[in-house]
């Protein structure tokens, strides 16, 4: 395929289809509605087994997860140096990978426990945490409203 095929060709297609031509009769041809979003691949997040490469950053999966979470693109000017994502509809959207609280050691602080928690970005609301793991008991996370999602195997991968 050339190089720009979709961004110049395909994408004039669907521009058009959506919002409507005029044929080569001249006649105007009503647009069916809707749109669409030219989107670059980047490199792949997960290994064929499911696990989540060594290489990913954190941007590029906090990136992934806010979107399987809430279906809306997480822009790249909001991820920053901290494992609250943002919220969606009421809900924050939490992702504790690749020592995003400064703790390198493996595993560390992305295992969900007190001390973890508590250094957590305060958000009042329902909240939905990507971890590796999750020492708090079934009753504090329901005190806390916490929805806790293990990485990789809770993240949708389609």
């Amino acid at each position: 395929m050339e190089p720009k095929i979709a961004r110049d060709v395909t994408a004039e297609r669907v521009r058009r289809v959506a919002e409507g031509y005029k044929n080569a009769k001249g006649e105007k041809v009503e647009g069916l509605g809707g749109g669409f979003r030219y989107c670059e691949l980047g490199e792949p997040l997960f290994e064929e087994g499911g696990k989540i490469r060594e290489a990913v950053s954190f941007a590029d999966l906090a990136r992934h997860v806010y979107f399987t979470e809430t279906g809306e693109p997480l822009p790249r000017g909001r991820v920053t140096k901290s494992p609250f994502l943002g919220d969606c509809r009421g809900v924050g959207i939490y992702l504790l990978y690749n020592g995003i609280l400064t703790d390198k050691r493996a595993n560390g602080g992305n295992i969900l426990t007190r001390s973890v928690l508590a250094q957590l970005p305060p958000f009042d609301g329902q909240k939905v945490i990507y971890c590796a793991g999750c020492l708090l008991g079934k009753d504090r996370l329901q005190a806390e409203r916490i929805l806790v999602r293990q990485t990789p195997y809770e993240i949708k991968v389609s």
